[in-house]
Parts: structure tokens; sequence; C-alpha cells
């Protein structure tokens, strides 16, 4: 299995680059996870647009689906110049109905997970966890077999996400606030929180990302391994991990 980073800012993207966004492969399979600000221009350095097999989306907030409608435009153009009929599923939760609904257009398919249920998508299996947002949200388990990413989405801290993620190769945390900082109100979790996931579930490698617009960002990564003492990166475009089989 193949992550890589396509965008990585929480709210809204920074100059030249995107809001939450990573592109998962196996073999030749793609799985774009979350869709945000910025990550339709950037995606398109890593593979052609008409070559996304499937898409995932963990919530609903612009930062995570900004650019589906662009993603639903690029795909009707592709199809019209190349005078195909080729149809894209996006997966995404039925708790806003009329966010979900506007998943399916003219080459795009809205297709509902259910988070109480494993879903499979191509070589993957995922499982789902609520998370503590202003919005109905969901951490993603996503497995090949063998090795196993876990991506938090966002959410403020709680117990469970360590559970959830208990021996993950990779794991993606959602790092919005400095240690000190409180994340609880708007959903978010601060460096020292998601390090203490990591920490609990025993990861491999965390990566620290939907990162804050103010501060030192070196800084969360200086905090986050006070409480774990894995490998931590900090997210950035491009930053990629690749399994045991790459």
């Amino acid at each position: 299995m193949k992550v890589t980073t396509i965008g990585y800012w929480g709210g809204y993207p920074g100059v030249n680059s995107a809001t939450s966004s990573y592109l998962i492969e196996e073999g030749d399979f793609s799985l774009l996870v979350d869709c945000g600000s910025g990550a339709l221009a950037r995606v398109q350095q890593k593979l052609e647009v008409m070559d996304l097999d499937a898409v995932i989306l963990s919530h609903y907030h612009h930062d995570h689906v900004a650019d589906i409608g662009v993603l639903q435009y690029a795909w009707l153009v592709q199809n019209t110049i190349n005078e195909s009929s080729d149809i894209l599923p996006i997966y995404g939760h039925q708790e806003d109905g009329q966010a979900f609904e506007m998943l399916t257009h003219q080459y795009t398919e809205g297709i509902a997970y259910d988070p109480s249920q494993t879903l499979e998508i191509g070589p993957f299996t995922i499982e789902f966890l609520k998370t503590k947002h202003p919005v109905p949200c969901y951490a993603l388990k996503i497995c090949n077999g063998t090795e196993t990413v876990v991506y938090t989405a966002d959410t403020s801290h709680f117990e469970e996400l360590g559970t959830f993620a208990e021996a993950a190769d990779l794991l993606i945390t959602d790092t919005n606030f400095y240690k000190g900082m409180d994340g609880e109100k708007p959903g978010h979790m601060t460096s020292e929180e998601a390090a203490s996931v990591a920490e609990k579930a025993n990861v491999e490698t965390l990566w620290l990302s939907h990162l804050p617009h103010f501060g030192d960002l070196n800084m969360l990564k200086q905090e986050a391994a006070d409480v774990y003492n894995g490998n931590i990166e900090l997210a950035e475009e491009g930053l990629t991990w690749s399994g045991k089989d790459q």
C-alpha cells in the first residue's frame, strides 16, 4: 500500500497547496480519501484524473469536500472528450442527506456507506469510527490484508481513537492545535493529544496533519515527540508512506 499526502491544511489551503486529501494506492487501484480545496489540481501531479477508481469522504465540511464539484466537472469534460461514459463512485455517509445527494452527478455516483459495517472498495477493507466533531464525521481504518492505515479525519480527543488505531502501520491525525490549547469545541486535537493516540495504539508511524495557519508548525512535531517515541512526520504535499510490499 502506498499513501501520498495531497492536501494537509485545516480550514483553507495555504499558497500553492490544498486542504485534506490523501491518495491511497494498491497495485493499479487508486482511492482518494477526502477531496479538499485545491486537491484536484494537486492530485493530477500524481495521476490522470480519470485514473481515480474511487473517492471516500469522512464528512462534508468544505475543507474536506470543496473539490468534489470540480472533480465531477472534470469527469464530465473527459467523458465528453473521449466519448465515454465512465462513472466515478464517491462514498459518503447519509447523515447529511442534502450533502450526500450532491455526490451524484452525470458521471459520478454517490454510494452510502454504513458506518456499522465493514466496507470493501477495490483491494481495501474499511472500518469506521464516529468522531467528536460538530457535524457527523468518521475516522477510517483502511486495510489491504497485510497493512493498516488509520485516518482520524476531524475530531477532538477521545479514548476510543487509540483502540481503533491499535497497531496501525500508519496513523494520520487531526493536529490543528498546539500543546495546552483546547480543541474540544471546534472538534480538533492538539499535538499532544494526537501523539497520545499514537502512543496508546502503538502505531509504527504518525503523520501530523490538518495543520493550523498560525504558530511554528515544527513545534507540533517537537511537542508530539514528548509523548510518542515512534516515527513522526509533519504532513506536507507529496509526503509518502510505502508499505512492506512497495
